[in-house]
């Protein structure tokens, strides 16, 4: 199962500059919420934003990932 960090360190390797913050909702390793903060969402909708936070698990989502919650955000000062 995977764990918050090894999700947090996927997240923001595929989308460099990017932070994020991971919880395992529940302690069981399958159902985590991340809020993501990036540049790379500017201009974007809010589906797009979550298509390119989902693209980095795959498969992964609904398999080993049973539920990801997510929330994006621009940097502050950044384009929303």
């Amino acid at each position: 199962m995977p764990s918050p960090s090894e999700l947090k360190e996927r997240i923001e390797t595929a989308l460099p500059g990017s932070t994020a913050q991971v919880d395992d909702l529940t302690g069981g390793g399958d159902h985590f919420r991340a809020e993501v903060v990036s540049d790379r969402f500017a201009g974007l909708s809010r589906i797009e934003q979550h298509r390119l936070v989902y693209d980095v698990f795959g498969d992964d989502v609904g398999g080993p990932i049973h539920a990801l919650s997510i929330k994006t955000s621009t940097p502050p000062g950044g384009a929303t």
